[in-house]
């Protein structure tokens, strides 16, 4: 099983950079270096830093306007670990960089519910056999402390914070991806800032986002999807929501880049949601049950630049818990991490 780094990140924004860094100093140094962070294994072509630096220039001038305390803690992130200030704000644009594929086998199945207790849980689908770059961050931000789960150096993935607000994501295809926030960095800041569903869609509304997603934003009473397709966004709710890669919104469907391989892939495993109903928010074994069993686990054929997951986890608002299985979670073992937990002990296990 993978060992997952848990990392206390607190302070000003460059001050919890450095201590992301000087953590995975090591791995993420040797991420990096290999193929400049697998870019090159997944890319038909080389890739070298130097090639993408006007890339990563004009996204990190939209983020440092948008979210100047996120890119200060991104240049305290390359202090950290000693790289260039550019490799450090690669590693929050991987996704971006690689462009707008149409292909993917799988790019994580999501639900959520608000029935009874609410729970959002989810699988992780990524290419790049990043399930040995995984982390939790217990983050005190600038009005929440949440606990999010990042790979490779990202700040943000997916989390909970301590206003009870949970919040994954899905890989959509459409419009234009061009230089600006990436997802990932603004699901940090939702965890950071919002105390309400509410806040939370107002901000992925407002974010200047650099690419298509759905986002899934549970609450303590409600459930809501917010799909962006370039400046647009569209806003789904109901007591228990599913998704996975494609657009859900009759509009935004009719502008779906997906490739139709990948979009029967896409349906089977949100019919296979819907098929199986979502759990009791308590029933961890029936949803590790469903994460982890063919068409929603998405299983590895060896190929690195295929999606598969690599991760699968339970969000708990109510309780402000990660339910987490690093790696293929159908044989990883799983590990329990709380806000509750980090209050009592003032660390981290």
């Amino acid at each position: 099983m993978n060992s997952v780094p848990l990392l206390e990140l607190s302070g000003p924004p460059r001050a919890r950079g450095i201590t992301h860094g000087r953590a995975l100093a090591g791995r993420l140094r040797g991420f990096l270096d290999d193929s400049l962070a697998r870019l090159g294994h997944l890319a038909d072509r080389p890739v070298d830093l130097d090639s993408l630096r006007p890339s990563i220039a004009a996204h990190r001038d939209v983020v440092a306007a948008a979210l100047p305390d996120l890119a200060e803690e991104v240049d305290g992130l390359a202090a950290g670990v000693g790289v260039d200030r550019d490799a450090a704000w690669l590693l929050q644009l991987r996704r971006e960089v690689l462009g707008y594929s149409r292909v993917t086998a799988g790019d994580c199945t999501t639900y959520a519910s608000v029935r009874g207790r609410p729970v959002l849980a989810q699988t992780v689908d990524l290419n790049g056999n990043l399930d040995d770059q995984i982390a939790v961050l217990a983050v005190s931000g600038p009005r929440h402390r949440s606990l999010v789960l990042s790979f490779a150096g990202l700040l943000g993935y997916l989390g909970v914070n301590d206003a009870g607000i949970a919040i994954g994501l899905n890989l959509v295809l459409g419009g234009e991806w061009e230089p600006g926030v990436p997802p990932y960095l603004a699901i940090r800041h939702v965890l950071d800032s919002a105390d309400s569903v509410d806040q939370a869609v107002e901000i992925l509304c407002e974010l200047p986002l650099a690419s298509s997603r759905s986002f899934m934003i549970c609450g303590e009473e409600r459930a809501v999807c917010v799909e962006s397709l370039g400046s647009q966004r569209s806003i789904l709710e109901d007591a228990d929501l599913a998704h996975t890669n494609h657009f859900l919104d009759p509009d935004f469907a009719e502008r779906d880049e997906i490739n139709v391989f990948a979009k029967n892939s896409s349906r089977r495993r949100l019919e296979a949601v819907r098929e199986a109903g979502i759990p009791d928010a308590s029933d961890t074994a029936s949803h590790h049950r469903l994460l982890s069993t063919p068409p929603i686990l998405v299983p590895d054929n060896g190929d690195i630049r295929r999606e598969r997951t690599v991760a699968a986890v339970i969000l708990r608002p109510d309780l402000g818990e990660i339910r987490l299985w690093p790696g293929d979670p159908s044989t990883a073992e799983g590990q329990v991490h709380s806000l509750q937990q980090w209050s009592a002990s003032g660390s981290h296990r």
